[in-house]
């Protein structure tokens, strides 16, 4: 096991803005490797970000963000438990790095979910309409379907896009991130995008 010097222990704190201790006990399990830890700090995340996924969340910002030129803007609304965690600089940050990434990656919908079946069932048919017409065998058509699907996915939704800043994460994991560090479940519940000379821009909310 390599050794835990307060290097690597700094190391790790600034690629994924865990406390000390936290960064110290991931290279401990991980054995000093910085990536594996970066890793188990992920999934402590993900079990922390499961737990508090039921909590209200009636408190937050409005972030907005307008592009150099002013022909580009966004304002999201971004929500968690308290005014208190509201006024952190990592909730702050993290409400600034998403209306960043709404301007820069254009997502159409918050979350899986939120796709309507009619797009979801429209893509489906053009996806395997095209992978028929590639002459891919009939057996394996629907899980070519089911891939390409994903990267529709990822494309239109939020929380499934790479985060701008670092493609190695997806959105999604950035706000599970967020909620390890604060303590509080965080969530986005509407966005809209605006574009000079785009009459059809416009605000994109979860259901319900």
């Amino acid at each position: 096991m390599a050794e835990i010097t307060a290097q690597l222990v700094k190391q790790l704190r600034e690629r994924t803005g865990a406390g000390m201790m936290e960064c110290k006990s991931a290279l401990q399990e991980a054995g000093g490797d910085l990536a594996a830890a970066e890793v188990v700090l992920r999934k402590r995340g993900q079990a922390t970000a499961a737990r508090k996924a039921s909590r209200a969340t009636r408190q937050g910002q409005i972030g907005s963000y307008i592009h150099p030129g002013a022909q580009l803007g966004v304002l999201l609304e971004v929500n968690c438990e308290s005014d208190f965690v509201a006024r952190t600089d990592e909730f702050k940050q993290l409400v600034h790095d998403l209306a960043m990434q709404v301007a820069a990656a254009d997502p159409q919908f918050l979350r899986q979910q939120d796709v309507p079946a009619a797009v979801l069932a429209k893509e489906r048919e053009i996806q395997r309409a095209r992978a028929l017409a590639e002459g891919k065998p009939e057996m394996v058509v629907d899980k070519i379907v089911e891939g390409r699907l994903s990267k529709f996915y990822e494309e239109v939704c939020l929380y499934e896009q790479p985060f701008i800043k670092d493609s190695t994460v997806t959105v999604g994991q950035l706000i599970t991130a967020t909620i390890a560090k604060t303590g509080e479940n965080i969530t986005v519940s509407r966005m809209v995008r605006f574009k000079v000379g785009d009459a059809a821009g416009g605000e994109k909310a979860a259901e319900g």
